[in-house]
């Protein structure tokens, strides 16, 4: 049984499938001796090298679910100081799915395989993404109510929401797209800056009280209801 290039490297848990596609663009891959090309399939026993180096894909499959104070950057790159990477410390190699900015706060999901971010990220399947939101003035039925329509930023029209207000100057937000800084964004439309941002779920995987900086593993509950892991 043959498997596309681009996933049997993102198993490995060097790089999402993405990233994949974009080292097999650059020549930067060999399948058996050949500069591989985009389409190409790996059959059992090929050899697949990478910037010279071989790669297996025996890798076991690591999901964590990380709590990740403000400060932390949601980077791989380790000529960041304050890299998410070097602050879990994790032995295996593992990269975010998607990030939350260095002054937000929250839920951040971590893995080794390439498959679960591209689907978690991929826009059109509008999972879910919830938020806590602080703001420096109290907020207004009609900001609230402009939240849940839709705001325009960055050249476009943000998805409808889900909007709580908790507090004066407290609500809670769910979204189902996510553009750069974008409850930033939306909030800087209207004149209010985000003191706290706290993520505090990601489709069906909950922050709930895993302590700030901790990490833990997904519960094989919560590995079952990710479909696409699991197909029929």
């Amino acid at each position: 049984m043959s498997t596309s290039l681009n996933k049997f490297i993102s198993q490995t848990g060097m790089c999402s499938r993405r990233e994949a596609d974009k080292l097999i663009a650059q020549g930067r891959v060999m399948l058996n001796g050949v500069v591989a090309k985009k389409g190409n399939r790996v059959e059992v026993g090929d050899d697949v090298v990478v910037d010279g180096r071989r790669i297996k894909n025996k890798v076991k499959k690591v999901y964590l679910v990380f709590h990740k104070p403000a400060g932390v950057t949601c980077t791989t790159d380790q000529r960041d100081k304050d890299n998410i990477i070097d602050y879990i410390g994790y032995p295996q190699r593992i990269f975010p799915i998607g990030r939350l900015d260095k002054a937000s706060t929250g839920l951040i999901l971590l893995t080794n395989d390439g498959d679960i971010v591209n689907e978690i990220l991929r826009e059109e399947n509008e999972h879910e993404k919830e938020y806590i939101v602080g703001v420096d003035k109290a907020l207004t039925n009609r900001f609230l109510t402009t939240l849940e329509r839709g705001v325009h930023i960055l050249g476009t029209k943000t998805k409808p929401a889900k909007v709580w207000q908790l507090k004066a100057q407290l609500f809670r937000i769910v979204l189902t797209q996510g553009l750069n800084r974008q409850i930033r964004r939306m909030c800087e439309k209207f004149g209010y800056r985000v003191q706290t941002l706290k993520r505090v779920r990601v489709m069906h995987v909950k922050l709930d009280n895993l302590p700030v900086g901790h990490w833990r593993y997904l519960t094989e509950e919560e590995l079952a209801k990710f479909d696409f892991l699991n197909p029929a």
